[in-house]
């Protein structure tokens, strides 16, 4: 566990120092050639270093042991991390947006054409942080680290729409000015639904829904795997920051003693620890099968009814 909260750790500073850089370049770049586009993907982007620093402090957080009074441990506060990320985002985006409609009617001259240069730069080191932070956030399940690479994916759209909206005015200043400044709008109403999207997913967390079907079928065909495992009669997992605390309801040989049954349940945990690293702990429920007529044991990935 702590190797997963390490290699998140790593992921979040690397991108705080990335974010920094380019938020510096595009606003100083913004700020010179007087264009709302490069300076609107500047602010983006140093909103990022506090996103960045927010998903950090997340993983320091839950990665502290259970205790007294937190005994499923402290992983909630990174999904909640992750929620804050979003709603930073909404913020920021709309932020964006309002300043740069309040910009449309200004009269300005052209932008300098390497204003282009920091969008570029930013478009290249956005789209390795994203694919980093999409590639890790799955691997260790980290709500908070996942929805940074959707950060990151708005940066490269967000840079893309500045670039193209920056190209606009160069190629044709007395037409397209205005480009420039609609531009930044477009990153800040990005910025905006990506912060929709990631507040929808932490709050779905946070709400105990439930796991995707494949994962819920992996730990039905682990517990069924153990021997003495006549079926699964309930199933339910939520997650608590990086790991999912799941309930399991066995059903055993109703003439088996009260120790053996205890014996399979407990392998049945160990078991579903042991090959499913992303499940933290799972709480086994022993029930009686009560096999119906004719009615052979429960198959892989069904749940065992009980006769009404």
């Amino acid at each position: 566990m702590g190797d997963l909260h390490r290699t998140g750790r790593r992921v979040a500073i690397a991108s705080i120092a990335v974010s920094g850089v380019l938020a510096a370049s595009k606003i100083v770049v913004g700020l010179l050639v007087n264009s709302t586009s490069v300076f609107a993907d500047g602010v983006e982007s140093a909103g990022d270093m506090g996103t960045s620093a927010i998903v950090l402090f997340g993983l320091l957080v839950a990665a502290k042991p259970p205790d007294e009074n937190h005994p499923y441990g402290h992983g909630r506060f990174e999904t909640l991390t992750g929620l804050l990320v979003g709603l930073v985002l909404v913020a920021t985006g709309t932020g964006i947006a309002i300043h740069s409609l309040e910009r449309v009617n200004f009269v300005h001259t052209a932008p300098a054409a390497y204003a282009i240069w920091p969008l570029l730069a930013s478009i290249a080191a956005k789209t390795v942080m994203s694919r980093l932070k999409f590639y890790y956030g799955r691997k260790i399940h980290s709500a908070s680290l996942t929805a940074d690479g959707w950060n990151d994916m708005v940066d490269i759209l967000s840079g893309s729409t500045a670039l193209a909206a920056v190209g606009l005015t160069l190629y044709n200043p007395g037409r397209f000015l205005a480009a420039d400044h609609y531009g930044g709008f477009a990153v800040g109403l990005i910025v905006i639904f990506t912060g929709v999207r990631v507040v929808r997913e932490t709050t779905m967390q946070l709400m105990d829904t439930m796991p995707e079907p494949d994962l819920m079928r992996q730990i039905r065909r682990t517990a069924l795997s153990v021997p003495g495992v006549l079926g699964v009669e309930k199933c339910y997992a939520r997650k608590t920051g990086l790991q999912h605390h799941v309930d399991l309801h066995l059903e055993v040989d109703p003439q088996m003693t009260v120790r053996a049954s205890h014996d399979i349940a407990t392998q049945v945990r160990i078991r579903i620890t042991k090959v499913l690293p992303w499940v933290a702990d799972v709480m086994v429920h022993v029930e009686p099968y009560p096999p119906l007529l004719n009615e052979a044991p429960v198959a892989e990935g069904q749940e065992a009814h009980r006769p009404s």
